[in-house]
């Protein structure tokens, strides 16, 4: 029977019904598949408009019916519109059916390919107008012939590599010379996707073999690639089996010689041995034996052998009770601070307190310690200088730019390649359990998908939490109480406010020009001298050409430049001693310019001459601190506040908040509140391509307008610093030491404050607060009065307070002038 039907349906192939060029049929919707002309395929259908179409196309003579596939593959076949259908189609014969449990089993046969004219109806079923479109011709030429080759020669490569395929397949395929049959036949068996239905609406032999050929040097390409990794795959195996069995002979063969003990029992056996002699904690101990029982029970080849292996060397390898001895000389460690660093007194202050607390108490913990501050003051060498101090070991690990949290608690061991993380490798690597370990550039941390190691870090960096930290790679307590950790950073408001209340903040400002030349003298001259080949003796620096290089070459609040730049003449006097020239060379100012060309900077000065409208202000920069002149002008006509600079929100505020001050109180400070309302003014803050911010200038941009708009200039000797309210006050704000010795630098002599800042003249160096007067302001009356002219400088009765240093006293004198209910 089913031969018979086989060569009915060949039969039939050859002899095609003859159908008119329009008419009506019921159209069948297909899902991911696409029908061929002179093709004979087999299909599923069970949706209850689509059987009605096949009942309608069964009731009639010729039992032809029109399948269109639909644009979208997941269209409900009973409710698909005709707007969800392609127009062309292919009119097939309906060769058998049969019912299965309410679906049509068919198998049909491909005709003639259509075009829908108009649909008719969607009930019962759909219905529509078609027309037939004519047969490919096929032309005798060149690129038909090259065409139909290829496509001969990729589907022999594809048989090649397809083995499975039965015999008269491969004839069937090989003799068809037809290239149309041939792509529909390909495009039938192969799944082409979208590709199909473009070849079916092809209008030229040439476009259909062209599509027919990409889409099978695809198919090819695909068939190749998997071929290549299922051989690399069986070679592989094969490895490992043949690496198995000669091992597995390996094994009788040193067992016949007696020679098993150099096996995996052996390093077992060592493992063992040094985990009975290691000094570890009860718990650790009992890990570590559960592992390596394991690792006796597991082959040498299995992963985990391995894995085991190195995770035991790890735990034997780290300091669970390994201290550095203490050295509790306070003496000799406040000996090795004065030879590493010149100044910072309050940092070794704390350092010695720290030292003095670890000698009453052995048992207390290690601080923790932040310093902050700009770059190139010694934060990083004074961490070295703790360690050498304290006779501890010492370790440094830069944090700048780690963003992912296993880098700090390590990756856990189901991870191929898994380590600890770096605080446990640092301790392995130091060999002790009470290292300095200095973590760099706190501020530099980052975060994103892989975790937050600013996060990772609260746990560390707390002294009640950290003696049992445990690392992801170990999954063991690990005593971290003992470690002394100094963090570093520019910049405090990037640190988060939990991380920062964990560690003590220790504030280093930049130096004073004082301060610079000592350290030149005392440091950075003579290893620069020492670094660069030359002899003691081969060069000198005087000191005013260290006072210009650190004014006119460099631009830092520390001395990094500035070492960098003497290193630079230390190169070019080693430069000389190589070519012969023995002689001692002194490098004096007028000197300069030969060696190291123009100045690079030409850093603000106190201008002798300030017109009405500028004032002096203070700017704090992470490079240290800045003057910063702030100027104003009045626009007749116009109206409003301009505010010019690169400023921030803030500082574009405070601006306005002078403003507004100096607007509501003109009749008190003097002047028509018609040049507010009738002009407009523009404030300047030079430096424009600096982007600048915060409160701190709202005093100086007070005294500017008020100097515009009452005519009195602002005095030239005075800077000013604060943060100023609608209401008239004066509030304190921070870097006051940087922007003070900036202002010193830049021949300021009179400094206004706000009053809450006082305590921190005590800080400032005592031969720069020796030459400054300081001017400490409530209100922005106090401010006016002090900085304009045209007043007396110090009115009777006015509420403000005058601190005068006299540099040749120990203790500063006070002249305090204030009314009587203060």
């Amino acid at each position: 029977m089913a031969d018979n039907t086989e060569n009915e349906i060949a039969i039939d192939l050859e002899n095609k019904p003859d159908l008119p060029e329009q008419f009506e049929i019921a159209i069948l919707p297909l899902q991911n598949t696409t029908l061929f002309p002179e093709t004979v395929v087999p299909l599923a259908v069970g949706r209850e408009r689509s059987v009605r179409a096949v009942e309608s196309a069964l009731s009639t003579e010729q039992k032809i019916l029109g399948c269109i596939t639909t644009k979208s593959g997941d269209t409900d076949g009973n409710t698909v519109k005709p707007g969800e259908l392609f127009e062309v189609g292919t009119i097939v014969n309906i060769k058998r059916m049969m019912r299965n449990e309410g679906v049509l089993q068919l198998i049909v046969q491909g005709l003639d390919r259509f075009r829908v004219i108009e649909y008719l109806g969607e009930e019962p079923f759909l219905k529509a107008r078609v027309e037939i479109l004519p047969d490919l011709e096929i032309k005798d030429n060149t690129e038909v012939e090259a065409l139909k080759r290829n496509i001969h020669t990729l589907v022999q490569q594809a048989l090649a590599m397809l083995p499975q395929v039965p015999p008269e397949v491969r004839m069937a395929v090989m003799s068809q010379n037809n290239p149309v049959q041939l792509s529909y036949f390909l495009a039938s068996v192969l799944d082409l996707g979208e590709t199909e239905q473009r070849m079916l609406e092809a209008e030229s032999v040439d476009d259909l073999l062209t599509l027919a050929h990409a889409a099978l040097a695809k198919e090819v390409d695909i068939m190749q690639i998997r071929t290549k990794i299922a051989s690399e795959a069986q070679g592989e195996m094969d490895k490992a089996q043949r690496d198995y069995v000669l091992r597995q002979q390996m094994k009788a063969i040193q067992k016949e010689l007696g020679e098993d003990e150099t096996g995996e029992k052996a390093e077992a056996e060592q493992l063992r041995e040094r985990l009975e002699t290691a000094d570890l904690p009860d718990d650790v101990r009992k890990e570590a034996e559960r592992e390596l029982k394991r690792m006796e029970q597991l082959p040498q080849t299995a992963p985990d052998y391995h894995v085991i292996r190195t995770y035991l060397e790890f735990i034997l390898e780290l300091p669970w009770k390994k201290s550095s001895e203490e050295k509790l000389d306070l003496n000799e460690a406040q000996k090795i601070l004065d030879e590493d660093h010149y100044g910072l007194e309050d940092v070794k202050k704390r350092i010695l307190e720290a030292l003095a607390v670890v000698k009453l108490r052995p048992d207390s913990k290690s601080p923790i310690i932040l310093f902050v501050g700009p770059p190139g003051v010694g934060k990083t060498s004074l961490g070295r200088s703790i360690a050498r101090a304290l006779g501890r070991e010492f370790d440094r690990m830069s944090l700048g730019g780690m963003r992912d949290e296993a880098e700090l608690r390590g990756h856990r061991r189901t991870y191929i390649g898994a380590m600890p993380g770096r605080i446990i490798q640092s301790l392995r690597r130091v060999g002790v359990n009470n290292p300095v370990m200095m973590l760099d550039e706190i501020d530099k941390l980052g975060h994103d998908y892989r975790g937050d190691p600013a996060s990772a870090l609260l746990e560390v960096l707390d002294p009640q939490q950290n003696n049992s930290f445990r690392d992801h790679y170990l999954d063991l307590p690990f005593d971290l109480s003992k470690v002394f950790f100094i963090a570093t950073a520019n910049q405090l408001a990037p640190i988060p406010m939990p991380l920062r209340d964990r560690m003590e903040i220790i504030s280093i400002a930049g130096y004073s020009d004082q301060e610079k030349l000592h350290i030149a003298k005392q440091y950075l001259i003579p290893r620069q001298i020492k670094e660069n080949g030359l002899e003691e003796g081969q060069l000198e620096i005087p000191d005013e050409t260290i006072n210009l290089l650190s004014a006119r070459y460099t631009r830092e609040a520390g001395v990094r430049q500035l070492e960098r730049t003497v290193g630079n003449l230390a190169r070019k006097v080693a430069l000389r001693v190589a070519q012969g020239n023995t002689e001692k060379v002194t490098i004096n100012p007028d000197d300069v310019r030969e060696f190291l060309g123009s100045p690079k900077f030409y850093p603000e000065k106190a201008r002798e001459e300030m017109p009405a409208g500028v004032a002096t202000g203070m700017a704090w920069t992470e490079m240290g601190g800045e003057v910063l002149f702030i100027e104003a002008t009045m626009l007749p006509g116009g109206s409003g506040l301009t505010l010019t600079g690169q400023l921030g929100d803030v500082m574009k505020e405070s601006a306005q908040a002078a403003r507004s001050y100096l607007w509501s109180h003109a009749d008190e400070l003097g002047f028509d509140q018609k040049l507010i309302k009738e002009n407009g003014v523009h404030v300047h803050v030079p430096a424009g391509a600096i982007p600048k911010d915060g409160p701190s200038a709202g005093v100086t941009m007070a005294s500017a307008l008020a100097s515009l708009y009452t005519g009195r200039k602002v005095r030239s000797d005075t800077s000013m610093t604060g943060e100023i309210t609608l209401s008239g006050l004066v509030f304190p704000v921070g870097g006051v030491k940087e922007k003070v010795l900036a202002a010193h630098r830049a021949g300021i002599r009179r400094i206004i404050l706000p009053y809450q800042n006082e305590p921190i003249i005590d800080e400032i160096p005592e031969d720069v607060r020796g030459e400054l007067k300081f001017i400490l302001a409530r209100t922005i009356d106090d401010v006016l009065e002090a900085a304009l002219e045209a007043k007396p400088s110090v009115p009777e009765g006015e509420n403000y307070v005058i601190r005068d240093v006299d540099s040749g006293s120990d203790r500063p004198n006070e002249r305090l002038i204030a009314k009587e209910d203060q």
